[in-house]
């Protein structure tokens, strides 16, 4: 017997649950259809994640030999999944289901796999463009899938750069944060023109005589996320207001991993950042106001001078 929807929606849960505490936080803010589907969406990217990364629910990420094989899979996987088949993966199966029930654009699943592609391929960033580029590939282009889980329509443009936004807010966190786990598997997500212009050699940024550089670098890169963040935060006028209650609590969780690096300066590595649990429950009463007031709170302003998703 194949499984249920209610059992893969199960599983979903348990894979948020044990992924990221601060996401199966903020998704409990949600409605149950729209929280289903979300944990449904975060169960398939995780699996993506943790097949391409070598870890366990993106805990002991290891260097991996066979990237293109494992990127193989995940692109068969994804494909079936994308053409209604049962896969018998339940991750995959997640997929499926949530992309049958919101008629979600397959571009968007396939920029993300692009996104496990450039990592197969060894890509490093050489401008701050291409940061952006890979941050949309790996975290803007959730933003996008999970604002039409939330209901915005898949051609509304305006809302999905706003939902794209946070989605560059929280990958630019996660690279402040994983600097030092990243340079340990030999990546390094910080473009290679920002490493020249304070006088970092390559493959060296994590050495202690350049700790105090890389630190005024992970202030520039929480500054750039914390610009993000508010632009997306001006997008949740056009959610429901659990969905931007759900939306704000994450914001303001994530992108105090963001602050705290820029804070702690050179001792940013030393342990891995995280927001607390008692952080986790202020940000999600204090989202509660913000989301009852959204529209006086984020009027609507311009994204000039920030970097937008490719059409």
């Amino acid at each position: 017997m194949l499984p249920s929807r209610a059992a893969i929606v199960a599983t979903a849960g348990e894979s948020i649950a044990r992924g990221s505490k601060s996401f199966a936080a903020a998704s409990k803010l949600f409605d149950r259809k729209t929280r289903e589907r979300a944990q449904l969406l975060y169960a398939w990217c995780r699996a993506c994640d943790d097949l391409a990364d070598g870890q366990d629910h993106g805990h002991g990420m290891t260097a991996v030999t066979d990237a293109e094989a494992r990127l193989a899979v995940i692109r068969e996987k994804t494909q079936a999944a994308l053409d209604g088949h049962w896969v018998g993966d339940a991750a995959f199966d997640a997929l499926r289901i949530v992309v049958a029930e919101t008629d979600m654009p397959h571009r968007f699943v396939w920029d993300l796999v692009e996104g496990f592609a450039l990592d197969a391929a060894d890509w490093r960033p050489r401008s701050e463009n291409d940061l952006y580029r890979y941050s949309y590939h790996v975290a803007g282009t959730v933003g996008c899938m999970m604002a039409v889980i939330m209901g915005v329509k898949p051609d509304d443009d305006a809302v999905l750069d706003r939902a794209c936004d946070m989605g560059l807010a929280f990958q630019l966190a996660n690279i402040a944060r994983d600097v030092e786990e990243d340079d340990r598997v030999g990546r390094c997500y910080l473009p290679e023109e920002w490493l020249v212009e304070v006088d970092i050699p390559p493959g060296q940024h994590m050495k202690p005589p350049f700790r105090s550089r890389l630190a005024m670098l992970m202030r520039r890169m929480a500054a750039k996320a914390e610009a993000h963040e508010a632009s997306a935060r001006a997008g949740t006028p056009a959610l429901g207001w659990r969905s931007a209650w759900a939306v704000l609590a994450a914001a303001g969780i994530y992108g105090d991993i963001a602050r705290k690096v820029a804070a702690r300066g050179e001792h940013a590595w030393d342990h891995r950042v995280t927001t607390s649990g008692f952080e986790k429950i202020g940000w999600i009463a204090r989202s509660l106001g913000q989301a009852i007031r959204r529209k006086s709170l984020y009027p609507p302003v311009s994204r000039d001078g920030l970097w937008t998703r490719p059409r």
